[in-house]
């Protein structure tokens, strides 16, 4: 069976005026857009570091640095698909995701089957169909902290690898 691994993943971003809102690879229309050097999709983001925690990778911030301006404006669905690649020369195939997006708007619900499609279509290039591998849940943190106060949002994420043999 190989060896498994587990990864964690976390990433915030403050709302920006004027940016358009990416949650999960899926554009949220009539929403305010977050603040960050790339697009700021805080989903894929803290997917990512999941990613590359579980292999041991080191983080975002070491393979798209946002002192680096080739990631300005950057598509996180293209750097995504850059570590699930990175990941398979390595030998590991992505088990399963489970991402838990944390904020009082906008609301996660309506939006959670286009993120799980997108997502599987970006984890399991040209087998899409496993949806049935991605969880993404919507919470509100009730008040409480700048999230709950609405400046923004908070993602955690949590992966498996498998398949790779020590």
């Amino acid at each position: 069976m190989g060896d498994m691994r587990i990864g964690f993943g976390y990433d915030s971003h403050r709302f920006e005026a004027g940016r358009r809102l990416v949650l999960g690879g899926v554009d949220i229309p009539g929403e305010t857009g977050l603040r960050g050097h790339s697009d700021a999709d805080v989903v894929l983001h803290a997917v990512i570091d999941a990613l590359l925690g579980a292999a041991a990778f080191g983080d975002i911030g070491s393979h798209f640095p946002d002192t680096d301006e080739r990631w300005r404006g950057a598509d996180s669905a293209k750097l995504l698909s850059a570590v699930v690649a990175e990941v398979g020369a390595a030998g590991w195939t992505v088990g399963n995701i489970d991402v838990t997006v944390i904020c009082e708007r906008p609301r996660i619900g309506p939006h959670v089957e286009a993120m799980r499609a997108r997502l599987a279509e970006l984890l399991w290039p040209g087998d899409a169909g496993r949806t049935g591998r991605v969880s993404v849940k919507g919470k509100t943190n009730e008040g409480m902290d700048d999230v709950g106060a609405g400046a923004g949002i908070e993602v955690h994420a949590v992966c498996l690898l498998k398949g790779k043999s020590e």
